[in-house]
């Protein structure tokens, strides 16, 4: 496979991991018309964040378009885009990703990548040009699941396949995770997607965030303190996350995002048609080649040579 290939897999995969809840704080659209409603009091805005949170998870499923934008990281930098369809009971997604940061680096391959996510396993469409160099599959697999299997190791099977789930976080935790913010407050109306919305913003620490994540439980309390210690050297402070909720009370936007000494992460996510159904179907196992299969034998090649 060639190196370009394996840099746009590595490229898709950490965007679908940002995905998860490491999103970007943008201006809204044009503020709605007419007198500016008076401003929620906190109490207020938790019976609306918490009320959007229980719809949110009913849902199980919805429609939705992100941009993930990296500037000042060197060759790390661009944006990326990714649409589809995302559910999170079950944890499925399909969406159709595309941008600078795809393409970069690369001399051939598709402007755009389709990826799929199913039973705890992704799958990334490499394109045709591709599948010419892996007999014509040109679906690439990793399953993360088999991969913990194999490994035989207890903690690391958690921390993979509790990885793979967080690549999936549901707009619910989010909404769950903003709650936490000590400076949680009502901005006021606007206009988004030709919605009617109220927009909220808060601040949420790193330490607040690794909190809530289920694999960072796994951590010793020296990796626990020593990762925090690194993140405090980036110059990260917080998450600035932001939510637009509807008048039927769903999430229409959030943005989230990170400033950092070397540059900044953003990543905006539009969502609709809450309740869509999440039709997720994997591709033809005659069309996939499978990652961690590939690995084993390239490992017994090496010791045979």
């Amino acid at each position: 496979m060639s190196t370009s290939a394996w840099k746009r897999a590595g490229i898709a995969l950490t965007a679908a991991a940002v995905v998860t809840g490491v999103a970007g704080c943008q201006d809204g659209d044009a503020k709605a018309g007419g007198a500016e409603p008076k401003a929620q009091s906190h109490g207020d805005v938790t019976k609306v964040i918490q009320a959007a949170y229980e719809k949110t998870s009913a849902a199980k499923a919805a429609k939705v378009k992100m941009t993930m934008t990296m500037d000042g990281l060197g060759a790390e930098s661009g944006t990326i885009e990714m649409s589809g369809v995302q559910g999170w009971d079950p944890a499925v997604m399909d969406i159709t990703m595309k941008g600078s940061m795809l393409s970069a680096g690369a001399s051939s391959g598709p402007e755009q990548m389709r990826m799929i996510m199913l039973d705890q396993v992704m799958y990334m469409d490499m394109g045709a040009k591709q599948a010419a160099e892996m007999d014509g599959k040109r679906w690439m697999k990793l399953d993360m699941k088999a991969a913990a299997d194999a490994s035989g190791d207890k903690a690391l099977q958690k921390q993979l396949t509790g990885g793979l789930d967080n690549m999936n976080q549901d707009p619910a935790q989010q909404l769950a995770l903003l709650l936490d913010s000590p400076d949680l407050k009502h901005v006021g109306a606007e206009k988004i997607n030709g919605m009617e919305t109220q927009h909220y913003k808060g601040t949420l620490t790193f330490e607040q965030m690794l909190k809530a994540n289920e694999s960072s439980k796994l951590l010793s309390k020296e990796d626990h303190d020593k990762l925090i210690a690194n993140v405090k050297k980036t110059g990260l402070k917080g998450y600035d996350t932001e939510l637009w909720v509807t008048e039927d009370g769903y999430p229409a936007r959030m943005d989230i995002g990170m400033t950092m000494a070397q540059g900044t992460m953003r990543m905006r996510a539009d969502y609709t048609d809450y309740g869509t159904e999440a039709a997720v179907q994997a591709p033809s196992a005659k069309d996939t080649v499978d990652l961690f299969e590939m690995m084993k034998d390239f490992g017994k090649n090496t010791d045979e040579g």
